[in-house]
């Protein structure tokens, strides 16, 4: 895969520590990864690896001290509408003083679009996410998992070309995520958008993606190896191949935070 056919592309990338300089020590060293447009790209490994750092530098709010980061072939220099980020948080990032409908066509309308545009894209991604009947209620009326529904129909209704989660059902209960995280693969068929997805939780990396990546240990983590994951959604999680997956991607992160514990 060439940078010009990847969606995201990081050629030899470094990330120094805040106010450091490049050639200090590095939160990441060395990396380089092709995400292919249109995949669901699952990033795991131990705290500390960086794996939200990678996230931000995508998301262009932090910036590479190392190395190249290319984004549908075009040099990442900042925040780009074409890159929408959905976050751990379910309070934080929605406006309490907006409406569903409100939130989820804030984006259209900063971007100009007329009312009528926005009414009509807001009302597509409310009903694409499940909450038709819900556009009139304001975020402190909402369930945790509708507030995360309320996020993603949001990050769509930009129209970004691809997607950033940085742990974005870890806050909600098991059943919640379990649903939301079967909405997911449905919005993504639908959509054919690029996602790229930071999760602690092994199963759910081999739920959604089509790769899983496992980053060592910080500091100078890189990716140690990438899982493809062959099984067809929806995906089984009593299926002996998934299993296996999950078993093995573990003993990879085991393996990552033994070692730390042995260096100090």
């Amino acid at each position: 895969m060439t940078a010009t056919t990847a969606a995201i592309s990081f050629d030899r990338v470094g990330m120094a520590y805040p106010g450091q300089k490049a050639g200090s020590e590095l939160i990441l060293a060395n990396l380089s990864l092709s995400i292919a447009e249109g995949e669901f790209f699952i990033l795991v490994g131990p705290s500390g690896s960086g794996k939200s750092t990678l996230l931000k530098i995508v998301a262009g709010t932090q910036k590479q001290t190392e190395g190249e980061v290319l984004a549908f072939g075009e040099k990442i220099n900042g925040p780009d509408r074409r890159h929408g980020m959905v976050f751990q948080s379910v309070e934080e990032p929605l406006f309490e003083w907006l409406t569903v409908a409100g939130n989820v066509g804030f984006g259209p309308e900063v971007a100009g679009k007329s009312r009528k545009v926005c009414r009509e894209i807001a009302q597509r991604y409310i009903d694409l996410v499940g909450l038709r009947g819900h556009e009139k209620k304001f975020p402190h009326e909402l369930s945790g998992g509708m507030k995360q529904r309320v996020q993603i129909a949001r990050t769509l209704a930009a129209e970004p070309e691809l997607i950033l989660f940085d742990e974005p059902f870890a806050a909600l209960d098991a059943l919640t995520r379990r649903v939301l995280q079967q909405e997911l693969i449905r919005i993504w068929q639908e959509t054919g958008r690029t996602m790229v997805y930071v999760t602690h939780d092994i199963r759910e990396a081999v739920i959604l993606g089509q790769r899983v990546a496992v980053m060592s240990r910080g500091p100078r983590a890189n990716i140690t190896r990438i899982y493809d994951i062959d099984l067809p959604y929806p995906r089984d999680d009593l299926d002996a191949e998934f299993a296996r997956s999950v078993r093995e991607i573990e003993a990879d992160i085991e393996k990552e935070a033994s070692s730390q514990w042995q260096a100090q």
